[in-house]
C-alpha cells in the first residue's frame, strides 16, 4: 500500500503542477501580446509563478519517499 500511495502522490504532484504551468504559461503570453510594452515584467513575473508552483511537486515526491521508506 505505500508504493501506491506514493505513487498517488507523485501521479497527483505532477498533474497538479502541470496544469498550473500552462495556465500561468498562456495568461503570460496572452498578456504579453496584449501589452508588448509589458513584456519583460511579465516575463520576470511568470518566472517566479513557475517556480513557486514547481515547489509543490518536489514536496509531492518528498512525501512519497518518506512513506516509501518509513
Amino acid at each position: 500500500m505505500q508504493y501506491l500511495a506514493a505513487a498517488i502522490a507523485v501521479f497527483g504532484a505532477a498533474i497538479g503542477a502541470a496544469y498550473g504551468n500552462g495556465k500561468v504559461i498562456s495568461k503570460t503570453l496572452e498578456s504579453m501580446t496584449r501589452q508588448p510594452e509589458m513584456s519583460g515584467q511579465l516575463r520576470s513575473t511568470m518566472f517566479i509563478g513557475v517556480a513557486l508552483i514547481e515547489a509543490v511537486p518536489i514536496l509531492g515526491v518528498v512525501i512519497a519517499l518518506l512513506l516509501v521508506f518509513k
